[in-house]
């Protein structure tokens, strides 16, 4: 799979994860291993042999969902007996609720499908051991506050609680008093430091002249990769329109695009048939492509939370990457 060392992360949290009675907390920036980090012990703590749902993982985006799941699925790719089921808006209800049915041991969910799941009484969270919430802070940016109300009400008192995210804002730590028990806190970096592996650059240019200069560092390395962040969708398409009538290898996704057609930009993307990635903040949350080398603010967040996670696109796994 690749792995030589374990990064931070995955050095402070696997030891308290892999047999360990206590919830846990792990601050880490995005591109850190932080699945490996809860992934691997899980994997190792699950009852094959018991067929109920005994983990319940929740994550922002569709995107960070399937990647969890499909990086769980490839941890334990010699586990023939296990069964990982991830359910996210965007596709067939229908089918997952056939896949829930069938018995699941680990399932992977956005909040607001499984909130769906659980008011239609498909799925049943009382038989849960371990809860992990990824992610954290960015769900309830996203206004996922009612849901993982309505999500944690609906599972037992007695579970591990491994929670997981970049930031500690006011919400979280409500999060943590209501529904944690004397957590262990596990910190590998400081409130909202950016990697140090990303050089930041910046270039003042008129507005009108924003796509010219983009075009002209798009020039500059034939091997670059990156993800350009726009602030509206609409924005978002215009960029990327404009980009492929210049010849560009690039396309948009955003929350305007329904699952298919997000999944065949990122399949593109991930394959290096698509050089650049126009992007929402939003949809661009759970984008975990290892090998991007630029990140690009069209137009700059209002938040410097924001600024952190979208360069967090960049420099992941060790390596080096530019924002600009």
């Amino acid at each position: 799979m690749g792995f030589e060392n374990p990064t931070e992360i995955q050095e402070a949290a696997i030891p308290f994860l892999v047999d360990g009675d206590d919830d846990l907390i792990g601050l880490a920036q995005t591109g850190t291993g932080k699945t490996a980090a809860f992934g691997l012990p899980l994997l190792n703590r699950i009852d094959y042999n018991n067929k109920d749902t005994q983990a319940l993982i929740l994550a922002p985006t569709r995107e960070l969902g399937q990647q969890i799941a499909e990086q769980l699925q490839q941890f334990s790719k010699h586990l023939r007996k296990v069964k990982i089921l991830p359910v996210y808006g965007g596709a067939s209800i229908s089918h997952q609720i056939k896949a829930i049915k069938k018995g699941q041991h680990i399932i992977v969910a956005t909040p607001g499908r499984l909130v769906d799941l659980i008011k239609r009484k498909v799925v049943n969270l009382n038989t849960v051991r371990f809860l992990i919430l990824d992610e954290a802070d960015e769900m309830l940016n996203m206004g996922f506050k009612e849901e993982l109300d309505q999500i944690l009400f609906e599972t037992p008192a007695e579970k591990l609680t491994w929670l997981f995210a970049a930031t500690m804002p006011k919400e979280i730590k409500k999060i943590v008093h209501k529904y944690m028990d004397d957590p262990v806190e596990v910190r590998v970096n400081q409130k909202n430091v950016v990697n140090k592996n990303i050089e930041h650059q910046f270039a003042v240019v008129k507005h009108s002249n924003k796509t010219e200069a983009l075009t002209r560092f798009l020039d500059m390395d034939p091997d670059m990769r990156g993800v350009v962040f726009c602030r509206t969708k609409r924005d978002t398409q215009d960029l990327a329109e404009d980009l492929m009538s210049r010849g560009y290898k690039a396309d948009a996704i955003h929350g305007d695009l329904n699952q298919p057609q997000r999944d065949r930009v990122m399949k593109r993307f991930k394959s290096h048939d698509l050089h650049v990635l126009v992007a929402t903040d939003v949809a661009a949350r759970g984008i975990d492509v290892n090998d991007l080398t630029h990140v690009f603010h069209f137009t700059l967040p209002d938040d410097h939370a924001y600024y952190t996670h979208r360069s967090g696109r960049t420099a992941r796994a060790g390596k080096t990457g530019i924002s600009i």
